[in-house]
This record gives structure tokens, sequence and C-alpha cells, in this order.
């Protein structure tokens, strides 16, 4: 007999081991302890992962697959991925063992190296899901000091023929970026979110809470929104075509206290478990557009189309580039301990209050709240990133480490030292009151960089400019806020890094 694994972000039904049924051939899908609790994870997380993985189980065995699953609170989940393979290998007197490649490093080594013991013939597969292979990236930008996205999206484009004509670019440019940061002011208005199906969600959450695993945020049926099914991730995607895509481009960098997704998707989980191809959302999206050249722009596509056939893909590529070594970057030498708000969202700095609350109440922040509010403040009080990693990669129900790494790590943390971003993300108040309402009614001035009621992103980004200049001095892109720094008179600089000093030493107190 055969024994097929699946993990739980490889959720392709679409996959070419399932089209037809193979006999003497068993699946085995594993709710693991393992995965669980290797960081402190988000309930709705695992909540998402759980229910999805039975809902597929479910599908293969419908479709006439022999399937072994085994759920949270069973003795299996307690042993290790690779101790429970040995067991079935044994049990089921199996004969080979496939399973389909882990877009983890972690368990892509843990089963290298178990194949490599268990003496019977082994083979492993691609999942199909990728737009790119593996190394597609490292081979794009060989011989290149800077691997610049911007070139990686218009290959891609090409490759696939997406929003192209003859060649050249559908609209005449290849990116609509500045048109996609204009501040929601309550108009227009935004459709309800999409509301998923909570059919056996809640015994998942009760299987969790019974298996005593530990766990951050809240589980509220009201604020789930993850799809479980397949037929449920479609109904999402095309709930987002009808009535989001119009204005998605427009506000995808926008915030706002009374909005928590504005015009996003939500689909990244069904994504990032593969309950849907990147392929098909890219598709469905543009053949949306062209069906309505006169109601939806451009530039609300291209928006779209970006974050997907270029971002994550890049994002994926560098993963696969740069580790292992990639985990342990720390350039600009950051060593102190996320905040206990980003557990609680007990702080008076209204931007972050509402994106940690946010991310406690739905495990999804979008990705301007991500970079610039609680990314922006964890580098400005120069955070370790191991501390930053840890919690992105808990908090969010989308996030698994080949996308969370080099988005935290690289782009929001700078630890790699312009591997993924040419200039570190980092902005004053001045920034977030541009892009959103969270200055309104703050306990803080946003104007203020000095004085108890000063808002703290601004005394903590001329802090860190000073702080970390000889980090940036050849770099061409922080040449001009350097500049800016040296003007800010001597004694009004000392008050600038005495009061950000504080706010480092404490932050909890602000």
């Amino acid at each position: 007999m055969k024994l097929r694994l699946v993990l739980g972000d490889q959720l392709n039904i679409n996959h070419s081991w399932f089209k037809e049924k193979e006999e003497d051939t068993l699946y085995v899908l594993i709710e693991l302890h393992q995965e669980a609790q290797y960081v402190v994870h988000h309930i709705q997380k695992i909540v998402a992962f759980f229910s999805a993985m039975r809902h597929f189980s479910q599908l293969l065995k419908n479709a006439g697959h022999e399937v072994m699953y085994f759920d949270i609170n069973s003795e299996a989940s307690k042993k290790t991925l690779s101790e429970n393979l040995k067991i079935l290998i044994k049990e089921k007197n199996i004969s080979k063992f496939e399973y389909l490649l882990p877009d983890e490093h972690r368990l892509d080594r843990e089963l290298h190296l178990f194949y490599e013991q268990i003496g019977i013939p082994t083979a492993s597969y691609d999942t199909e899901h990728f737009l790119t292979e593996r190394n597609e990236l490292e081979k794009f930008f060989e011989g290149k000091k800077q691997l610049t996205m911007e070139y990686f999206y218009r290959y891609m484009r090409k490759k696939y023929d997406l929003l192209m004509y003859q060649d050249k670019p559908l609209g005449g440019q290849w990116n609509y970026d500045k048109n996609n940061r204009k501040k929601w002011k309550e108009t227009p208005a935004i459709p309800p979110p999409f509301d998923t199906d909570k059919e056996g969600v809640e015994a998942v959450h009760e299987a969790v809470v019974k298996a005593n695993i530990k766990t951050i945020g809240r589980f509220d049926l009201e604020q789930y929104f993850f799809p479980s099914s397949r037929s449920e991730a479609i109904a999402q995607l095309h709930y987002f075509c009808e009535h989001l895509l119009v204005h998605f481009g427009d506000y995808q960098d926008a915030m706002h206290t009374q909005q928590r997704n504005l015009f996003h998707s939500r689909i990244s989980f069904a994504l990032n478990s593969k309950i849907l191809r990147p392929l098909e959302v890219l598709e469905t999206v543009i053949d949306h557009y062209h069906k309505n050249p006169d109601e939806i722009e451009i530039s609300q596509v291209e928006g779209f189309v970006r974050q997907i056939l270029g971002w994550r893909e890049y994002m994926r590529g560098i993963y696969w580039k740069e580790m292992p070594a990639y985990k342990n970057n720390n350039h600009l030498d950051n060593f102190n301990k996320l905040p206990d708000f980003y557990w609680t969202a007990a702080t008076k700095m209204n931007c972050l209050k509402s994106s940690i609350t946010d991310s406690l109440e739905t495990a999804y922040a979008h990705h301007i709240q991500r970079l610039m509010i609680t990314g922006n403040f964890a580098l400005l009080i120069q955070c370790h990133p191991d501390e930053v990693d840890n919690w992105y990669l808990g908090i969010y129900a989308d996030a698994i480490e080949w996308v969370q790494l080099p988005n935290t790590r690289g782009m929001s943390q700078w630890a790699d030292g312009g591997i993924v971003a040419t200039k570190p993300y980092v902005s004053s108040g001045a920034y977030i009151h541009k892009m959103s309402n969270y200055c309104t009614g703050c306990h803080y001035d946003r104007t203020k960089r000095t004085g108890e009621n000063a808002c703290p992103f601004n005394s903590l980004y001329w802090n860190f400019l000073d702080d970390k200049k000889e980090h940036f001095s050849k770099n061409n892109r922080m040449a001009m806020m350097l500049r800016l720094l040296d003007k800010i008179p001597e004694m009004e600089r000392a008050e600038i890094k005495k009061r950000a000093l504080s706010i480092i030493q404490n932050p909890d107190a602000y």
C-alpha cells in the first residue's frame, strides 16, 4: 500500500493526486499539537486550519479516496509528524511513501530527514499551487545586486499574459501604485463583509479548547470570516469581485476605526491553505473587470493583481533563496521585547489600539495595518525581530512562515539589511494621519514631537534615524531624512531622544 501525506496548508483538491481514485493508496491528515504549538497561535487560526482540513478530508472520502484523519484530541495528535508516519508505515505495511513538498523550511527539513531513515521508496511532488518554481526568483535575479520586485512582477505579467495587450501592459502602465493611496472618509459605502458558513466551526473550537492548546486572541462566531470549504472560498472571491473590487485599488492602503475590512477580499487564508489557486483568483478578477469596463478602472484591478502575481510569488522566492540563514538576520542589532499591549491592545495610542484589537478579535489585519502600525512601532522601539516574527506568525490566520518571514523580518523590520526593501518602512504620526482616522480623538497630539501628549511615533521616528544613522549612511533613499535630522536644533533633538527613550524603556505606559 502507498501512503500519501497531506499537510494542513496543502488543501488543493485540483491537485493531480486527487483526479482519480488510486487503488491501495491511503491519504493521511493529522491535527498535530506540534503544529498548533510551535508558536502561540490565534485561536481562530487553529480553528480555521482544522475546520478546512476536516472539510477537505470529507471531500476526499466523498470522491472515494481512502483517508485516515486524526483530530486534535487523538493520541496521534500528541506525537510528532515523523513518529506518526513511522507508526502508520509499520501498521499498514506501507511499501511507498509520498508527500507534497512543504512550504515551510522546518517541515521540508523534517520530511527530508524522515525519508532518509525509513528504508522504503519515497517520492515528493509539487503542490501545483504557486505560479513559480521554488528557485525561479533566484534564477531570475542571478548576478543582480538588488532583487527589485517590480522587475519580477513585470516578468510574471508577461509569463502568464495577465493584464497584457500585444506584449505591453494593459492601460499603458505596469503599476498604478500612486493611485492606491486614498484615505477613506466614510464614502463610498462599504457592503458588509462576506459571512462564512459557521457549520462545524464551533465543534472545532470546542475540540481545540478540550485539547488544552495555548492560544491568543478571541473566538467569536460573529467575527469569524474564514472559509472552510472550496465552494465557500469561491463564493467569497465572487463577493469581492461583485461588491468590493470597484474601489479596492483606491483604498487598499486606507485604515479606519469603523471599517476593519474596507474593500479587501479577505481571501488570503483560502489562498495560503491552497483551497484557492492564485491563477484562478487572478483570472476570475480580471474576467470580472473585462465584463465591467465602464464600472471598474484598471487601477483597481492592477493593485490586486500586483499583490498576488507579484508580491506573493516574490516573497516565496525570497524565502527559498535565503533560508535558513534568513531567519537569523538582525541587521539593525535590535534586541528589545515586544510590548505586552500587543497581546491585550491596552494602549492609549489609538492606531495601535485599533489595529491590535482588530487582530485579536478577527485574526486578521490588512497589509498597511501590519506594516505601518504594528510593524512600524515595533521597529521604532527596536524590538528583536524574533519577537516580531513570533507575534505575526501566531496572530494572523493567513500567516505561514514562507510568506510571514520575508514580510516581517524583511519588509517590516528591515532585519535583512535591504534584501526585500531598499529602505525601512518607518514613519512618524504624519503618515498614519494621512492614511487613516486613527489620530482623531487619540490621547496624543500627532503634531507634537516632544511633551507628555506628543505622539510617540514622532519622537521614536527621529530617534530611530539618529540611533541607526550609521546603518543608513550609504543608503541614498534615506539621505533626505538624515539631512532633515541634522537640521533639528541640538536642544530639541536632546528632548526628542529623551522622550523616545522613556517610551522604549516602558512602552506599556503609553
